[in-house]
């Protein structure tokens, strides 16, 4: 039989899947990860027009039926962020901030901090974003990175050595360990060495609100190689937008 029902939902991938339908891969408030099936989308008749388009923010009426595949059946559009998707910068942190959601919290479960968190990561991905050269070191990609990390249950330590528990100085990150590490103990075949001021700014986006913006170069270097390290050791996954 199946039902209906209503999600508050953030499209954060779209796939073209036979003649004129795509399969849409939402993250809701009331359910966590959706997969669901726009049948007819793309057909310049459709009734939904652009309102599934990916980063958008709708309010959806879905179809639960015997499959893993929800139907929508209804969308109106709570936010568009279309200025996001018309610029390659913010196109390329939002993407990054997507696919992440997509990685990390994959059940469909109520999560919602992790909804609270998209919402504001797109929010301020519509205001005005100053470009800092490559969006994987943006402050805004990497910062929320660290925050999903953080609900997900796999921060870094970063306070004392992961391995003896020292209190420094910290010279390095392991994975392995799960943070960073002092010279004693970096001996792990995964660890790298960390840059003087890098913990430190790791730190920083960990605890202070979500904003974009420039980092140091070499700390955003530093940052998206502990988020990409731990990624690959914990996760078992590796994020393509990284490296788009």
């Amino acid at each position: 039989m199946g039902r209906s029902y209503r999600a508050d939902a953030i499209v954060l991938r779209s796939m073209r899947f036979g003649e004129a339908d795509r399969i849409l891969h939402l993250y809701t408030a009331e359910r966590g990860r959706v997969n669901a099936i726009a049948k007819g989308v793309r057909k310049t008749t459709s009734r939904f027009g652009g309102r599934l388009e990916p980063l958008t923010r709708a309010a959806l009426m879905l179809h639960e039926g015997r499959g893993e595949l929800h139907t929508v059946s209804g969308a109106d559009i709570v936010s568009a962020h279309a200025a996001v998707r018309e610029r390659p910068y913010t196109l390329g942190v939002a993407l990054i901030g997507a696919e992440a959601v997509l990685k990390l919290h994959p059940e469909p479960e109520p999560q919602p901090r992790v909804f609270d968190g998209l919402v504001r990561f797109l929010e301020l991905l519509d205001g005005a974003v100053p470009e800092s050269g490559s969006p994987a070191a943006d402050a805004l990609a990497v910062g929320f990175q660290l925050k999903l990390l953080l609900l997900a249950g796999y921060l870094p330590h970063l306070t004392s050595c992961a391995s003896c528990g020292t209190a420094g100085p910290l010279v390095g990150y392991s994975p392995a360990a799960g943070g960073a590490v002092c010279e004693t103990c970096s001996g792990d075949p995964e660890w790298f060495r960390l840059h003087a001021g890098s913990l430190e700014t790791i730190e920083g986006l960990i605890e202070r609100p979500l904003r974009p913006g420039p980092l140091d170069p070499v700390a955003a270097g530093d940052a998206v190689r502990v988020v990409e390290a731990t990624y690959a050791h914990h996760g078992g996954f590796r994020m393509r937008t990284l490296h788009a």
